[in-house]
């Protein structure tokens, strides 16, 4: 799972750019100024060339929108969709019984491709991209309750880069299997638990990459499917 550079590792996956949108700073310079935040969240999922996939009709609570993540050309090339309760960052015990959410990641099918800049080659996305993306989004949702907040830098880069080579070692013993639908057809999935919540990494039928993360929900009962309709989750 090489890429050009591992420099930033915290928010760029394999194969990934690792620009996003939604994430905050400086104004859009799409001419979105002054949209709502949630339209604006609706309109970069919308400039995706892929479908985006969510939890089934099995799933009957609360969808959200959460972020896409865009090439340097501004290709939108995955993003992520949540279910449940809208979690936060875990600082306190017990905050993580009391959130029950998990989050879909589609990720686009691309070759191996130049890099933004053209000095390099970036890796085709894979079940790792995948895995890397809800590993790290899960990460993001999660800071142990008996760290002091100054070291909490020091713990997310240590976390991030074992989410990193956990990615790269799917066939490893930290995974098991288990098989879940996605669109009504059954689909091997990798998994793995930690004490912060679970994570899957797998494919569609069509075999664009596919990942999940979540807490308080099981995910044995999951399954998967195209939205039909990005802005039902805005």
């Amino acid at each position: 799972m090489e890429t050009t550079s591992r420099v930033g590792a915290r928010t760029v996956a394999p194969g990934m750019s690792g620009a996003e949108s939604g994430s905050g700073g400086a104004a859009p310079e799409d001419g979105s100024e002054g949209v709502p935040a949630r339209r604006r969240a609706a309109d970069g999922y919308l400039r995706a060339s892929f479908p985006w996939y969510g939890l089934d009709a099995a799933f009957t609570g609360p969808r959200w929108l959460m972020q896409v993540g865009t090439g340097a050309d501004g290709t939108v090339e995955h993003g992520a969709t949540g279910h449940g309760d809208e979690p936060s960052v875990k600082v306190e015990t017990g905050t993580e019984e009391r959130e029950r959410f998990a989050v879909v990641v589609t990720v686009a099918s691309n070759p191996v491709r130049r890099s933004g800049d053209g000095t390099g080659v970036l890796e085709a996305t894979s079940v790792s991209s995948a895995a890397w993306l809800a590993g790290s989004g899960l990460l993001s949702f999660t800071w142990p309750s008996q760290l002091d907040h100054s070291l909490r830098d020091d713990w997310l880069d240590q976390q991030t880069e074992t989410a990193w080579e956990l990615a790269d070692d799917l066939e490893g013993p930290a995974w098991s299997r288990l098989s879940l639908p996605v669109d009504g057809v059954p689909m091997p999935f990798h998994y793995r638990e930690t004490e912060f919540g679970w994570v899957l990494a797998g494919a569609t039928p069509g075999g664009m990459p596919l990942g999940a993360y979540g807490r308080g929900l099981s995910a044995y009962g999951l399954g998967f499917a195209v939205i039909e309709d990005i802005r039902t989750y805005a």
